[in-house]
């Protein structure tokens, strides 16, 4: 996709583009958890495990994300915030939808440690996009007026 294009549609096209890479790594790396590790080491562990894959995957998709698509800082806060309600939003239909939980045993009944580290992961994800975007965009040529 063209930068200037894509710049052009704004932070809710971006965060979907922005949400469905880091989702789509999270579902492969379930998937794996769920089947092959989890098993063998216990999921609270397996969990933990994964964490730092997680991480790697927020960082890279939003290191793109700002660099390619590089807008006004106001976008990017947007964008980042956006997508985190997407991830939220996955998680609620899941967990409703597939495991039959209620929305508060869906956000609220989660082990204490892998819980918080599932929401500061959250919190990385809806933050990275401005925080690795921001110097970018302040070395933006301005467009001056002759």
């Amino acid at each position: 996709m063209n930068p200037e294009r894509a710049r052009n549609r704004g932070p809710l096209v971006l965060s979907l583009i922005y949400f469905g890479l880091v989702f789509s790594a999270g579902f492969v790396f379930g998937v794996v958890r769920t089947l092959y590790v989890a098993p063998a080491i216990g999921e609270r562990l397996a969990e933990l495990l994964e964490a730092p894959f997680m991480l790697v995957v927020i960082l890279l998709a939003a290191r793109f994300i700002a660099h390619r698509y590089a807008g006004p800082r106001s976008d990017l806060r947007v964008m980042g915030l956006l997508a985190a309600l997407f991830v939220l939003a996955a998680d609620l239909l899941v967990g409703v939808g597939l495991r039959h939980r209620s929305p508060a045993e869906v956000f609220f009944d989660r082990d204490p440690l892998t819980g918080t580290v599932y929401y500061l992961l959250v919190a990385a994800f809806a933050a990275l996009p401005y925080v690795l975007g921001r110097g970018l965009v302040d070395k933006q040529p301005l467009n001056s007026a002759k």
